[in-house]
């Protein structure tokens, strides 16, 4: 093979991946919805940490935030750890 025939090869080699690479580039919509996604990991647990905690205090006689504040707490690294979870899965 000669030199010429070679870096023809090697052109079109390159050429095809820059085309693949450009078919698979994430779109807008793409982007926007995975981070949704991960907004989503994150804040559920929070919130359902927050509701959960604000039922219990309230069972307990008193003025009591114990339970909001550690079931928050809870959720705000359950959340982290789903996230990434998610991230490392996705890579």
């Amino acid at each position: 093979m000669d030199p010429g025939e070679k870096l023809r090869a090697q052109v079109e080699i390159q050429a095809k991946r820059m085309k693949q690479a450009e078919k698979e580039r994430a779109s807008l919509l793409s982007q926007t919805v995975h981070l949704g996604t991960l907004a989503a990991l994150f804040v559920l647990p929070v919130v359902a940490g927050a509701y959960l905690g604000n039922w219990l205090d309230q069972q307990a006689s008193g003025y009591s935030f114990r339970w909001s504040v550690s079931l928050i707490l809870l959720g705000v690294l359950l959340g982290a750890l789903n996230v990434y979870l998610f991230v490392r899965e996705r890579t």
